[in-house]
């Protein structure tokens, strides 16, 4: 049973009829087919519907085995589809290998993750669907089906960022790179002005840049700049840059709250990662007292979207907790909010208030309209069918895609119908 069962943030409750914790592939595969609707549990870090199945079946990978296989001359990792990066991340960098970039959480799964186009941050980093070189799906009639970059072309782009609609992932294959160390730096006070005169070299002065922000005072309140060991550029680390001022000790992205469940800052060396996440995956970065939003856009549009938000700032500030813009190089993956476009996304992780937080959504999506702003998957926003199937140029070919993979409709959920199976 289901009963009680909650999202991470609390903020919603499933209502699936069952859970099922297969510890194979041959139960996974026999409760997938004598289902009528079905989906995988993930770690549940969603904040909207796109998991539930009411009234259906869920099912949590967790039991199934981790099955780490690398391949070091293809340079892939496979894993299993309940595999979360942070256990992943530390078995590769025994290997001697790496993923190219992580999100900010290490504590979410694979198959979720890459489901939902989550990303990290770099220019020149894609989202961590963009990694994957190959799926297995348990489909509609309990068959395995196996999809790869190279043999499925066009399909298999399709297919990565799934929503959850074509089937249970139960493996993935990742590109890896050889390992490397990173130092992190935290700047404070960037000044609008100056992140104006200077956004695309504050975005490209290391591998990965983060900018926090509370919407409420004159500039950015937090630079986050992940540097490579090996990386070279004319970036360095000084006491002050562009006005900002090297932070004296480690920080939080929240002002006043302990940073002891961050990365370590300060520039002090470390593996890849335990610094390409904000956070450590043997702490819990929060309660999950939030809610979360996120919007991409390109970006050629992002100083002009920065000031539109900086217009509302006063509806805004209210109901926020912090806000993060980082960037996401472009991709071929059809659900991708990085579809062939560089973007820039703006999070906002907001107070526990889904009344207030709703009204300032229709705002900032009124908002940031002009400027061809996709939602994340997998957080809230409001944006309805009409207004998505104009910003995804591929979405008639993903429903043939789901139509074919699974006829009979059982992976469809309310939310998928609403947002993205219909036309």
């Amino acid at each position: 049973m289901t009963r009680g069962l909650l999202n991470w943030a609390g903020n919603i409750t499933y209502g699936a009829a069952r859970i099922h914790r297969p510890a194979g592939i041959e139960e996974l595969q026999e409760v997938v087919a004598g289902s009528d609707a079905i989906g995988a549990l993930g770690t549940r870090h969603s904040f909207n519907e796109i998991a539930d199945r009411p009234g259906g079946d869920l099912v949590s990978l967790e039991g199934l085995p981790a099955a780490f296989e690398l391949d070091p001359e293809r340079g892939t990792v496979t894993v299993g589809g309940g595999v979360r990066y942070g256990e992943l991340s530390r078995w590769l960098y025994g290997e001697g290998y790496a993923l190219p970039n992580l999100g900010s959480l290490p504590h979410i799964s694979v198959a979720g993750a890459c489901a939902t186009a989550t990303h990290g941050s770099g220019v020149a980093n894609g989202n961590l669907a963009t990694a994957v070189s190959g799926l297995e799906l348990v489909t509609a009639d309990g068959e395995i089906t196996v999809l790869g970059r190279e043999k499925d072309g066009d399909r298999f782009a399709g297919a990565v960022v799934g929503l959850g609609a074509l089937g249970i992932v139960t493996r993935v294959v990742l590109d890896v790179v050889p390992a490397f160390e990173v130092r992190q730096y935290v700047y404070e006070n960037l000044p609008w002005a100056r992140l104006e005169e200077h956004f695309e070299a504050v975005l490209s002065a290391a591998y990965s840049v983060s900018l926090f922000t509370g919407w409420s005072g004159p500039g950015i309140d937090q630079v986050w700049v992940k540097r490579r060991e090996d990386e070279s550029g004319p970036w360095e680390a000084t006491p002050r840059w562009l006005d900002a001022t090297a932070a004296p000790a480690d920080r939080h992205p929240l002002p006043g709250i302990s940073a002891v469940n961050c990365t370590a800052q300060m520039g002090v060396p470390g593996p890849w990662y335990d610094r390409l996440p904000h956070f450590r995956l043997d702490f819990t970065p929060s309660s999950g007292e939030e809610l979360q939003s996120e919007y991409l856009l390109p970006r050629r549009h992002a100083l002009a979207a920065l000031r539109a938000l900086d217009e509302i700032r006063d509806a805004i500030a209210p109901v926020l907790q912090i806000s993060e813009i980082r960037t996401v190089a472009a991709d071929d993956l059809w659900l991708s909010t990085a579809y062939r476009e560089d973007v820039v996304a703006v999070h906002f992780t907001w107070k526990k208030d889904w009344p207030a937080v709703s009204r300032v959504l229709a705002v900032v999506e009124e908002s940031l309209e002009p400027f061809e702003a996709r939602p994340h998957w997998g957080k809230l926003f409001l944006m309805g069918p009409e207004r998505l199937n104009s910003l995804y140029d591929r979405l008639p070919d993903f429903r043939r895609l789901a139509a074919d993979l699974d006829p009979t409709g059982k992976f469809r959920t309310p939310f998928l119908d609403a947002r993205v199976l219909s036309s």
